[in-house]
């Protein structure tokens, strides 16, 4: 279960409710004529996860992603939050980037026999994914027209040109609605496939996301329109939104909440005028050592949303141990770890509203299945409404678009 609690006021003028009731009914057109189509993912995954009940899956014990950005973040994400309470799920290695040495590296874990590949791609041609899997290709001399053909799956649009090559070969292949993002794409085939490969509860995740996509939409989620309200009114001074995680296992959520947040929300608006809030992600308690200083004294600029998990179900307590000259840290033996990081958690919060910064934060009752697939609907559905008060086009990434026309150019001319 989430539960949701805010320091800042709550907005009641009739332009505030106005606003967040245009917005709210700017996602329920979005859902219910399929504009955008994240909002049904749920309930259509659960096809992909039929599908792969006919594929025996029993010799893999690698699953291996190859993607980049919203192909593999929310994956990677969900991987590494449930891995340390799923003591059965199967090794999950990712190749995402063109650094050589990580490819090597990777490379260098992996038993072909043991292993299955998935290429993901929406577009079915972007330069990282297919470069790495050419490489894949080459190392291990994949057979895909034989042998090796049961173990390569792929996962992209209908009729891209990923798609034409999986039909070429008759591999396996998953595809991603036409009215998806990528960086919205984690509960479709692109996370749901590979992560059910692996062991994880995938119809507990589903389950949670539709339990509050269906509140939203009964208008029960309230706190959600108002942050985003909060975000829209204070954006022209409070332009930076810092994600402060409190456990290890976050940290590749925030990777991906800053790719949600980020390529969503920095656009040019109807207008012409150039908006958007910047997102940084943080780790607690490791963060307060390096960044909450900036945050505090530094200049206010700010808004910080924390995420917190009441219980780790792990009671390692710290041992009743006098340690010569440091005497003063006594007062903590036989105290849990799970009650110190709360309780940093909660110090931070209250060292951040009395300095004058607007907070909010998230508290996971505990890690599981159902409160992931929550979590992550929690942002998509935020970052779609301060996209509709924006006025921008929420799901476009003309600027990404750019950088790649740039790159295919240079590298032709090498």
């Amino acid at each position: 279960m989430l539960s949701f609690h805010s320091h800042v006021p709550v907005a009641g003028t009739l332009e505030a409710k106005n606003r967040m009731q245009h917005a709210f009914e700017v996602l329920k057109d979005e859902m219910t004529s399929d504009k955008v189509g994240y909002y049904k993912l749920p309930t259509l995954s659960l096809e992909h996860l039929q599908t792969l009940k006919a594929i025996d899956t029993s010799s893999f014990e690698q699953i291996v992603v190859i993607g980049i950005g919203g192909s593999t973040l929310g994956t990677k994400a969900i991987d590494s939050i449930l891995s340390l309470n799923t003591p059965d799920a199967k090794e999950m290695i990712f190749f995402e980037n063109s650094d050589p040495l990580t490819i090597s590296r990777n490379l260098s874990k992996i038993d072909k026999d043991k292993a299955c590949f998935f290429i993901i791609s929406k577009s079915g041609g972007t330069i990282e994914t297919t470069s790495i899997f050419k490489t894949i290709i080459n190392h291990f001399k994949l057979d895909l027209d034989g042998e090796d053909n049961g173990r390569v799956f792929a996962i992209t649009d209908h009729g891209s040109p990923l798609s034409r090559f999986a039909k070429h070969h008759k591999l396996q292949e998953f595809n991603i609605p036409d009215n998806v993002g990528g960086r919205f794409s984690v509960l479709s085939a692109v996370g749901v496939v590979p992560l059910a490969m692996a062991g994880y509860d995938m119809n507990a995740v589903l389950d949670g996301a539709q339990e509050l996509i269906e509140s939203f939409f009964k208008e029960e989620e309230n706190h959600l329109l108002q942050k985003a309200n909060s975000f829209y009114e204070n954006r022209q001074n409070q332009t930076i939104n810092v994600l402060f995680s409190y456990a290890d296992s976050l940290e590749n959520f925030t990777k991906w909440y800053v790719q949600l947040w980020g390529e969503s929300l920095g656009k040019i608006d109807i207008e012409g005028d150039r908006v958007g809030l910047t997102p940084i992600g943080l780790i607690g308690s490791v963060d307060q050592h390096s960044f909450l200083q900036l945050i505090i004294e530094g200049p206010k600029d700010k808004t910080v949303t924390f995420i917190k998990i009441d219980d780790f179900e792990n009671e390692l307590t710290i041992p009743d141990i006098s340690l010569y000259a440091i005497e003063s840290t006594n007062f903590i033996n036989n105290k849990s770890f799970n009650t110190l990081i709360g309780a940093q958690c909660d110090a931070t919060m209250q060292s951040l509203v009395e300095s004058g910064v607007n907070v909010d934060s998230i508290s996971l009752d505990k890690i599981s299945e159902k409160n992931i697939g929550a979590l992550i609907i929690n942002f998509e559905l935020l970052t779609s409404l301060v996209g509709a008060m924006l006025k921008v086009n929420t799901y476009n990434q003309p600027g990404v678009e750019l950088g790649k026309q740039i790159l295919y150019k240079n590298l032709e001319n090498i």
